[in-house]
């Protein structure tokens, strides 16, 4: 009798997460509920952003009533910067945040970290990314270092475990059986 196993799924999307200003004296405490919400922090940094830096970063949101203030805020102290990284990380990562303004958050998604972190529409207290497209953007303007590969799926994945990974476990495996520990205690 053979048991069909699904196949394994080998997706992990990453998002970029922003510890505010305002609250930079949580980190410890919200770093605590990003790890026991299932994400990975793969990369952290503390940095100050500049006014233009910050222009930079928030580009696509220029022009609206808000940007100065917004620029003005993000620059005004200390920020943590995040790679977040999990199955599905973008949806996930925003459905912890809540709504971006903080008192309808408090509202409408009493639970999440920006109904408990943030004051107000601007100082909502973090930063998550929109899209795996602005999460690429974003984490490549706070971390230059940073290698983005596409991570491979479906056939793809399936090619790269056959090609690669399989053989080598085979491999070690079958080294492994062959070998006769002297003393197995």
């Amino acid at each position: 009798m053979e048991i069909l196993m699904p196949e394994p799924q080998i997706y992990v999307e990453r998002t970029l997460a922003i510890i505010k200003p305002d609250v930079i004296d949580k980190e410890e405490e919200i770093e605590d509920l990003i790890l026991r919400s299932g994400f990975h922090i793969i990369q952290k940094r503390k940095l100050q952003l500049s006014p233009e830096q910050c222009s930079n970063f928030y580009a696509e949101q220029f022009g609206k009533v808000f940007f100065p203030n917004l620029t003005a805020y993000m620059s005004s102290g200390p920020i943590v910067a995040m790679v977040l990284a999990r199955n599905c990380a973008v949806s996930y990562w925003k459905e912890l945040l809540g709504p971006s303004n903080s008192l309808r958050a408090r509202i409408t998604h009493p639970h999440s970290l920006r109904a408990r972190y943030g004051t107000d529409e601007l100082r909502n207290g973090l930063h998550g990314s929109l899209s795996i497209s602005s999460a690429e953007r974003e984490i490549r303007f706070i971390f230059p270092e940073a290698i983005l590969e596409p991570v491979p799926t479906g056939q793809r994945a399936r090619d790269y475990l056959n090609l690669y990974v399989k053989p080598t476990l085979l491999a070690g495996l079958t080294a492994l059986c062959k070998e006769k520990p002297a003393d197995p205690m």
